[in-house]
């Protein structure tokens, strides 16, 4: 008796498995080796393009915390606009009475110009000299410490004013804002000019500040400190020199003439806090003596920036004046 019986030997489920995956790995290695016809290729660049598009805008719009423009710029405002305003390590001391007594300011016509709270009219004490208030700018007072640094930088003896461009080029020195625009004096400019050491500096210091204030612009002008010829120039001169014969730090003093550029043109300075920020750079992070440079607080510059994030909500328009 024979048994004819047919079978079929299977194999194992594992290496069923294992082959199965072998070729599809293989398919999706040729799909990779296989040339994109031209206009597949072009399709993903293009989506590539529209999504990086997207977002960058919403790197601009919403921030790294996420919020909605209109709350990022009001974040970013309130960082580098603090409501309690930014104070140097320095106190008026007698300053005010200094200036009044060289002639630099008028003090009825000063009072005048500043006396109510928003005009600064709280600190106008700082006249009367011995004053502990610290060297402080806020929202209130930008105008009143403006005019008080702009008196002392016009008035104080400087090698700025007296080898600079201001006295260098074909021109009078009463050519300038700076000079021709100060009308709170009681003697004239021509008298006040770089006409009395308010602040003692050696010629180091001297030196120093000059070679701060070649770094230092503002949105008003393309030209930089060492060539103060607007009110903003003269007063962040005069800022200068009172914290290089304090023998502050050069680190600190660009920290501190960013921040009273900051109080003096917010817009400006707002603005290049939401540059960086699309950038995924926190106001802090960024480097004061590079933002005070050319590329960024110059005219031409701060335009720049400006027309890159001028669509922002949120953003308002405004700057400072270059008169009193």
């Amino acid at each position: 008796m024979s048994l004819n019986k047919s079978f079929s030997l299977k194999k194992p489920s594992f290496l069923t498995s294992f082959e199965n995956k072998k070729k599809i790995f293989s398919r999706i290695k040729k799909l990779f080796l296989t040339p994109l016809p031209l206009y597949l290729a072009l399709l993903l660049a293009i989506n590539f393009g529209v999504l990086a598009a997207a977002g960058e805008y919403v790197l601009l719009t919403q921030g790294s915390s996420g919020g909605d423009s209109a709350t990022l710029v009001q974040d970013l405002k309130a960082e580098i606009l603090p409501a309690e305003g930014y104070s140097t390590s320095l106190t008026w001391g007698d300053l005010g009475k200094k200036l009044v007594e060289a002639g630099a300011i008028d003090k009825d016509r000063f009072t005048e110009n500043h006396r109510s709270p928003t005009a600064g009219g709280e600190d106008l004490d700082i006249l009367e000299g011995g004053s502990d208030k610290p060297l402080k700018i806020n929202e209130n007072n930008s105008g009143l410490v403006l005019n008080l640094l702009w008196a002392f930088g016009l008035t104080q003896k400087s090698k700025v004013l007296d080898e600079g461009p201001m006295k260098s080029g074909d021109y009078s020195i009463m050519d300038f804002a700076s000079t021709a625009g100060w009308t709170l004096g009681a003697k004239k400019v021509e008298q006040l000019y770089s006409s009395t050491e308010l602040a003692e500096l050696n010629n180091f210091q001297q030196d120093l500040v000059k070679k701060i204030a070649e770094n230092v612009y503002r949105p008003c002008c393309d030209n930089p400190t060492s060539f103060p010829d607007c009110n903003h120039g003269m007063a962040a001169l005069g800022l200068i020199e009172l914290e290089v014969a304090a023998g502050i730090s050069e680190e600190q003093i660009y920290r501190d003439v960013l921040a009273f550029n900051s109080f003096w043109f917010p817009q400006t300075y707002l603005e290049i806090a939401v540059y960086f920020n699309r950038q995924g750079k926190g106001w802090n992070e960024l480097d004061p003596k590079t933002i005070l440079g050319r590329e960024y607080s110059s005219a031409s510059g701060s335009a720049g920036i400006s027309n890159q994030v001028k669509d922002t909500p949120g953003l308002d328009s405004g700057g400072g004046s270059c008169g009193v």
